[in-house]
């Protein structure tokens, strides 16, 4: 994959992740409905998005640490076994956590979404693109907006980063525009099952990095 179609990526990642709503919106319109103000439903996506950025950083600074001590053939196999594995347990077994009760604090919703993305594999995804960067010249990718950034964590940070943005922005216009619009009724008639198609993914993704 070229450079100049990492960063569109990720943020498409991130797109996706907000996307599903197992990972973010479903909870935070709930909440809105519960207390039946639109800014509830703003005010529960800022912790859901703290936890979310918690679980992918967490990934990536461990597949930063490795591609940094470790060889990155090594590195590389191991990140696309991950996906597979992982894609492959997404499909025998997708379930979801259980939340006790809807009345929840900012702390409660962090720690939902730090678990829910951390059960979907979230960060995992973002594993070749971590491989893929330190494997380029020193770590360092060529786009103006990282030209003065320097070192593999510092390019993970910023794949956050910009991941981060595609959720929030996805999450944020998903949940309003159902809570407000379309109600959660929809659902029943027009279901897609994201779980499925993200681990299928995952498998794909895993499939082709262990090829190139």
């Amino acid at each position: 994959m070229g450079d100049r179609f990492v960063w569109p990526a990720l943020f498409l990642l991130g797109c996706y992740h907000g996307l599903n709503p197992g990972m973010g919106w479903l909870f935070a319109v709930a909440i809105g409905f519960q207390e039946r103000r639109t800014i509830a439903v703003v005010r529960a996506i800022v912790p859901l998005t703290i936890g979310h950025v918690l679980s992918v950083a967490i990934v990536v600074a461990i597949a930063t640490f490795a591609t940094v001590q470790f060889p990155h053939v090594a590195v590389h196999l191991a990140a696309a076994a991950i996906l597979i594995g992982f894609g492959v347990y997404r499909l025998v077994r997708a379930r979801h956590l259980r939340w006790v009760g809807m009345r929840v604090g900012f702390w409660g919703l962090v720690l939902w979404g730090f678990l829910m993305s951390s059960a979907h594999g979230a960060g995992l995804m973002l594993l070749p693109f971590v491989t893929a960067a330190h494997a380029s010249a020193q770590g360092a990718m060529a786009m103006p907006m990282v030209s003065a950034v320097r070192g593999p964590y510092a390019i993970g940070w910023l794949m956050v980063a910009v991941h981060t943005l595609g959720y929030l922005l996805t999450t944020t216009g998903v949940a309003l525009l159902v809570y407000t619009k379309v109600g959660v009724r929809f659902l029943r008639l027009a279901w897609l099952n994201l779980d499925l198609v993200w681990a299928i993914a995952l498998i794909v993704t895993g499939l082709i990095a262990l090829l190139t």
